[in-house]
């Protein structure tokens, strides 16, 4: 799984993703300063299983503090987008191409409105958010617009000709961008437009094909960074009243507490609503009042940062993903090595068993016999359709898990 970072300059995405993933990439108030494409692994907070079996775990993929299980994914930060992005201007065929295989997309924007359209520095509160919202969306689908009608004539073809289904052929040309044949089929059928007629269709029928991809493939959540500013509340309201899936973000809180915690000033998890001060003593006057200015603002205004919520929403409301922990023994709940849940897997919604098994190691797929549920201990199929926090030792000719 891919979440991809994306927004216009200067709208903190390389501070988010620094938050995310404790990296440290550059950051500076000027366009293009991410100029590679930065890959990280972020986490999703989920409550462990452990407390319910009142156990003491030993993460091996993941880490488990004060009962909460962090998992991993990877997370892409990529240069900022301007408009005329999908022809090349700015970065953007370079990081187009990156984002596009995505499985979705967290749209960092200026909720304080002190960044233009091209991502230059303006007072606060002298540009509409919501034309950043519109722009992203529109670059997106022109640019699989582009992709899609590049290949058009072909993929026409093989439908009329052929007698193939339309998502069928759009599958196979579209294969590198990681489209499932669903949500080609669902696009497809969302299409007022005679798919078994695809040469009959013009360059406006496919841009609403990739607009259509777009909701259905690439779902975007609005992260409204900068909320720490006065200017952001109202705009954010805004955005909501677009029907858009929003979230009030403070990219710049969230790294400050993190290197905090980290330097162990204050006890704090990410997406926690507040924080402790450990060592009143070693913090100085300016960093106090950093502190109380940062809880007066953000957390106590918005009940947290807003980073690890949007990660959550992404992962498990966006995209549907479930927690699955494989153990060796259902007994112990531990592994060959007797570390007690020892790892955690994101798995799509609808995985079944033998998919897990495949997530391990593809010779535990080939030879799987049967899987056991830690709770009931029932015994399961390979095909037996897995749900959230399942606990499964599998069973397979290829040895133990």
């Amino acid at each position: 799984m891919l979440i991809g970072l994306v927004g216009k300059p200067n709208t903190g995405k390389s501070t988010f993703y620094n938050a995310s993933t404790l990296a440290s990439v550059p950051v500076a108030s000027y366009p293009f300063t991410t100029i590679e494409p930065n890959i990280g692994v972020a986490h999703v907070r989920r409550k462990c299983v452990c407390e319910e079996f009142g156990v003491e775990d030993n993460p091996k993929n993941s880490y488990c503090v004060e009962g909460d299980r962090f998992i991993p994914f990877r997370l892409v930060d990529t240069a900022g987008l301007v408009p005329g992005a999908w022809e090349g201007r700015g970065l953007g065929n370079r990081f187009l191409d990156k984002i596009s295989r995505a499985d979705a997309l967290i749209h960092l924007v200026d909720a304080s409105g002190a960044t233009d359209l091209e991502g230059n520095l303006i007072p606060p509160g002298t540009h509409d958010p919501l034309e950043d919202v519109t722009f992203l969306e529109d670059e997106l689908a022109r640019w699989f617009e582009g992709i899609i009608s590049k290949y058009w004539t072909k993929t026409a073809k093989k439908v009329e000709m052929l007698k193939r289904p339309l998502a069928a052929s759009l599958h196979e040309t579209l294969s590198g961008l990681n489209f499932s044949l669903k949500q080609l089929r669902d696009t497809v059928e969302s299409i007022d437009k005679d798919p078994y007629k695809p040469g009959r269709w013009k360059k406006n029928d496919l841009l609403t094909l990739a607009r259509t991809l777009l909701r259905v493939a690439r779902p975007i959540i609005i992260g409204a960074n900068k909320v720490d500013m006065v200017q952001a509340e109202e705009n954010i309201e805004r955005i909501r009243e677009t029907g858009d899936v929003v979230f009030p973000v403070s990219a710049v809180s969230e790294l400050a507490l993190r290197k905090a915690a980290e330097r162990k000033l204050i006890h704090y998890l990410p997406g926690d609503s507040d924080f402790a001060v450990s060592a009143p003593g070693d913090l100085s006057e300016e960093q106090v009042r950093g502190l109380k200015r940062l809880r007066e603002r953000v957390l106590t205004r918005f009940g947290g940062t807003g980073v690890q919520q949007i990660l959550n929403h992404a992962v498990f409301k966006a995209l549907d993903y479930i927690v699955v922990y494989p153990v060796s023994d259902v007994d112990s709940l531990a592994d060959t090595q007797r570390n007690v849940l020892p790892d955690a897997y994101l798995l799509p919604e609808g995985s079944k068993v033998i998919d897990l098994a495949g997530e391990i190691h593809s010779e535990i797929a080939a030879k799987i016999i049967y899987a056991i549920d830690a709770r009931s201990r029932r015994r399961l199929s390979p095909s037996h359709k897995l749900k959230d926090n399942d606990i499964i030792q599998i069973v397979s000719a290829a040895g133990p898990v």
